[in-house]
């Protein structure tokens, strides 16, 4: 099969679009059973109803792993926002009921639990110490948590709107977990680039959940010390550390 260039490129596959079909490439250096993993876990997304992009199969390409989807034509909800921001409370306001229905999915034992990534990622962060490590598992374990389906990257730029709806995509890093975790997540990514987009997010998500600002951040040195093990270029370490450290009592 030949490829042409890619129309996404990250920083463990590429995406390619041949004959209406996607396909993501992953790199070397990942685990055997990555694009399996990841395919399960949009499998399993798409039986429980969500409009997820559908698995046609996961095979090899030129003895690289790989996963061949449907192809949905149409743009992110990001890009749209990005071309006319007057339009973010209203297109924000769609994301959150996708992500509330996300939410209300008791997801089963098939899927990773969140607890375990978290505690992996966290214990894989070469800046932090072993005080730190310890006091945030400890913090981590003593959470009561009602397990639901995650999608643990969820931003409006894994959203795609189509002349169909709206699809969610990327699900590589969803988890049976607690929701909480998952809204801190989201804002998080936001208030990388914009706060005041953030701060949006949290107030309509909390309005329509229930959901209280303080509920939300109490796992937010978890969730950014997490974020420090996926050493993102475009992100920035001493802001994360200072997160751990204001909100995690040592």
């Amino acid at each position: 099969m030949y490829l042409d260039h890619p129309i996404a490129n990250g920083s463990t596959a590429k995406v390619y679009l041949h004959e209406n079909r996607i396909i993501k490439v992953f790199k070397d250096y990942l685990p055997d059973s990555e694009a399996k993993n990841e395919a399960y876990k949009q499998k399993y997304a798409y039986s429980c109803g969500l409009s997820v992009p559908e698995i046609v199969d996961v095979t090899k390409i030129e003895g690289k792993q790989a996963i061949i989807m449907e192809y949905i034509k149409g743009r992110t909800i990001g890009n749209l926002v990005s071309e006319n921001m007057d339009q973010a409370e209203h297109y924000m306001n769609i994301s959150i009921d996708i992500q509330l229905k996300i939410h209300r999915i008791e997801a089963d034992h098939s899927i990773e639990p969140m607890s375990e990534k978290l505690c992996r990622q966290i214990e894989s962060v070469p800046n932090l110490d072993s005080k730190r490590k310890s006091t945030l598992l400890d913090k981590m374990s003593s959470m009561t948590v009602e397990k639901r389906l995650c999608h643990g990257d969820f931003h409006l730029f894994n959203l795609i709107l189509s002349d169909e709806g709206v699809t969610i995509i990327d699900w590589v890093d969803s988890s049976e977990g607690d929701v909480r975790a998952d809204v801190y997540r989201t804002y998080l990514l936001y208030s990388q680039f914009s706060l005041e987009l953030a701060e949006m997010y949290l107030r309509l998500y909390c309005k329509k959940s229930g959901l209280s600002k303080d509920d939300i951040f109490q796992w937010a040195p978890i969730i950014a010390a997490a974020r420090l093990s996926e050493r993102v270029p475009s992100e920035n370490t001493e802001r994360l550390m200072e997160i751990v450290d204001h909100y995690l009592p040592i």
